[in-house]
């Protein structure tokens, strides 16, 4: 067993003390600093949108899903009427070609949207003074939410 003298335990016990006192303020200065990180995210330059859900409103929207999907019945009857006498190498390929023309399709009428979209986020990001805005999606944490603002500028 180790013997100490007074002067050592005494040193030991404050060293104890500093640890415990150091530990408990490392504590509370963690804790508190969570409420100045997001005091400091809402005053931030940062700015966060749920795009897929400003898209998913756009006014346009509605009109793009109702004339995919007739490009979509379209597709289905041609490939159906077309694909009868083919062997299958053939019916690959034009089902290829028919999954083309729909991607095609699809960004034709879904680009115009997201232009727009991503126009008015320009435009209320600049008009809050923003720098930089990401999709919600991507941010864990922080960040001024702008979608509300974006969907009420685009409903305009």
């Amino acid at each position: 067993m180790i013997k100490f003298e007074k002067k050592q335990i005494k040193v030991i016990s404050v060293a104890i003390v500093l640890a415990f006192v150091f530990s408990v303020v490392a504590i509370g200065v963690s804790q508190s600093g969570k409420g100045f990180a997001s005091a400091a995210g809402s005053s931030s330059n940062v700015g966060v949108v749920n795009q897929q859900m400003i898209v998913s409103q756009h006014p346009d929207m509605a009109a793009a899903k109702e004339a995919m999907q007739k490009e979509v019945e379209q597709a289905k009857a041609d490939f159906e009427s077309k694909s009868a006498n083919m062997n299958d190498q053939d019916k690959q390929a034009y089902y290829q070609q028919l999954q083309q023309r729909l991607a095609s399709k699809e960004k034709e009428l879904i680009s115009p949207i997201m232009d727009k979209v991503e126009a008015t986020i320009k435009s209320v990001a600049d008009a809050k003074g923003l720098s930089v805005v990401l999709d919600k999606s991507n941010v864990v944490y922080g960040g001024q939410d702008i979608t509300d603002e974006v969907v009420k500028k685009l409903s305009k």
